[in-house]
């Protein structure tokens, strides 16, 4: 045997802390970057006068739209991977390095002055994105579970939040220093590139155990309750009431900084709301690791769809600079507490195929975005005035985060947790 061989076959295994660091900058690579850092770099496109809003309104919905069709790929991955025998299997580990790749390029290709094919980036980085969030989530929370450490979920969903505050900060710099939004494209894929090499061996085949189905669908002995395999109706209303939370979230992240703005001309912290989401949302992941994974998931879910509801109504109720701060960091809070959670009950129900359920709810998820900014745009013509489109728009959203929560709070009526047996 060569030495190269040997120092493979004794490659120590990856430790949970380890597992869980790499899922959290993977996730701020594919999410905070790929997805999220177009928010905070339109104002610079705007003031450079590369795009107008309707063109960035299309920019959006084409990432929108690719990470519902990402999510939809990764759902029925399993069925076209039986459908046509002759494909190569990839590894979960794989299609998350070819997402992180993906990811850098498509990144430092917004940079590139031709408007004509920022559309089709925008598409491929939502389907990226949708590639590393599911395969991540999967591949993470099954080692974790090896290890007796599903809680850590937590830390790798902190890394939206941890990708947002980070590309937030570093615009809202740019912006000061009057930089080209192409200087931030070029800046911020390069961190994507520089943050895919520091997790690139984490993510690596040899890690998975590739002949452990349950173990790798299930926490450790006892640490989750545990039902037989769910009916598909279960399932539907779980995707039904994941993806109200996308169109909760959507009209409101999107739109809020609006409002804000109209409330708060010149303001000097208007540019800091974003980052005091992705704040939020770091604290409310980190925070879900103190939550015990042995009682019924679906009312912590209903707790977080709560507190959603209640971030867009403090808003609304105080439209001040401390309304808005509250509500921004309120708001991030529950944003990928609540994902971390939907995960976990997802591989409750469906332990041998929880990617695709998975890849089912994130789908669904998609839909509730995509729904969002054509219903404010119908709210807006049909009120009388700019604010009043906007209140109503996100009273129409609070009221899908409750009734989403009531929905949680019916299903752990009628579909009640049985312990399992060890």
């Amino acid at each position: 045997m060569s030495s190269s061989s040997a120092g493979k076959a004794a490659r120590p295994a990856v430790g949970p802390w380890a597992i869980a660091v790499a899922g959290m900058l993977a996730l701020a690579t594919a999410m905070g970057i790929g997805r999220f850092a177009f928010t905070p770099v339109l104002p610079m496109m705007l003031h450079d006068g590369v795009i107008d809003l309707q063109g960035a309104s299309w920019l959006a919905t084409a990432n929108y739209i690719g990470y519902l069709v990402g999510a939809l790929i990764c759902t029925f991955q399993p069925w076209i991977w039986r459908r046509f025998p002759a494909l190569p299997q990839v590894g979960a580990s794989s299609w998350v390095r070819a997402g992180l790749v993906a990811t850098a390029l498509l990144t430092l290709g917004m940079s590139l002055n031709l408007p004509g094919i920022w559309p089709l980036l925008r598409f491929l980085a939502g389907v990226a994105s949708a590639f590393v969030f599911l395969f991540t989530s999967g591949w993470c929370l099954a080692q974790l579970a090896r290890h007796g450490a599903s809680r850590l979920g937590g830390v790798m969903y902190a890394g939206p939040g941890a990708g947002i505050m980070l590309s937030g900060l570093m615009c809202s710099g740019m912006v000061a220093l009057q930089w080209q939004a192409q200087v931030a494209w070029v800046i911020l894929g390069v961190m994507a590139a520089i943050l895919t090499g520091i997790v690139w061996r984490t993510f690596h085949a040899s890690n998975e155990k590739q002949h452990d189905p349950i173990a790798a669908a299930m926490p450790a002995a006892g640490a989750v309750p545990t039902v037989a395999t769910a009916s598909r109706k279960q399932m539907l209303v779980l995707a039904g009431a994941y993806g109200l939370a996308g169109l909760g979230y959507i009209v409101t992240a999107t739109f809020l900084p609006v409002i804000a703005r109209q409330a708060l001309p010149g303001s000097p912290f208007l540019d800091m709301f974003w980052p005091l989401l992705g704040f939020g949302v770091m604290v409310g992941a980190l925070l879900s690791t103190r939550v015990p994974l042995t009682g019924d998931l679906r009312y912590l879910l209903a707790g977080c769809y709560f507190i959603q509801a209640l971030s867009i109504a403090i808003s609304l109720w105080s439209p001040t600079l401390a309304g808005f701060i509250v509500g921004s960091f309120v708001l991030g809070i529950p944003f990928t507490a609540l994902t971390f959670f939907a995960m976990q009950e997802v591989r409750r129900l469906r332990p041998h195929s929880a990617t695709s359920y998975m890849g089912l709810l994130t789908a669904v998820y998609g839909v509730g975005q995509i729904a969002g900014p054509p219903m404010v745009a119908v709210m807006l013509r049909r009120t009388s005035t700019v604010e009043a489109g906007f209140t109503l728009s996100l009273e129409i959203a609070a009221g899908a985060l409750v009734l989403g929560a009531l929905i949680y709070l019916w299903m752990a009526r009628a579909y009640p947790v049985r312990a399992s047996t060890p």
